[in-house]
């Protein structure tokens, strides 16, 4: 069966919550609606859930690094549906903290991400698959650093000025 796209309207707001080990413990009806699920049979299983094969684990593995860091990223992501369509997001994920300053959990906003910069993400991704099966993940990171020094900014700043362009 061939895969279809689901767009989002531009006004979509696709909102989650995960305890440190990445399981869901929040999901607004916009997640339910674009990915496909009832909140029981999401609710305390892995955020991965919607993770598409598409999407290179050195994505995943900066995004780990810099929020159990307590800084905030931002992505594009590819996302697979139940039904096995997939749909685009621009991400971003943030630690949330307690009173003393301790992570908690993590919290992550989904929106229209720009259709312009999804050729240009689609590019990057297929590279960074191919280094990830050349070279695992130590050569995915080393690409994807290439490639974000190449414009001359930081890996959010290159992402936030994708989605603005």
């Amino acid at each position: 069966m061939e895969e279809k796209e689901i767009v989002l309207l531009e006004d979509t707001l696709i909102t989650s919550k995960t305890d440190l080990k990445g399981d869901i413990i929040y999901a607004n009806e916009d997640f339910l609606k674009y990915a496909g699920y009832k909140m029981n049979e999401i609710l305390y299983k892995p955020h991965n859930i919607v993770r598409h094969k598409d999407m290179p684990k050195t994505v995943f593995k900066c995004l780990w690094d810099t929020i159990t860091q307590g800084k905030e990223i931002f992505a594009f992501v590819k996302n697979k549906a139940k039904n096995g369509n997939f749909y685009w997001v621009f991400a971003n994920v943030t630690p949330s903290f307690d009173a003393n300053g301790r992570i908690i959990n993590y919290y992550s906003v989904r929106r229209y991400p720009n259709r312009k910069a999804l050729p240009i993400i689609e590019n990057v991704y297929k590279t960074l698959l191919e280094k990830e099966k050349e070279g695992g993940m130590k050569l995915g990171v080393e690409t994807l650093m290439q490639i974000v020094s190449s414009y001359n900014m930081g890996y959010n700043q290159l992402i936030l000025s994708l989605q603005q362009s």
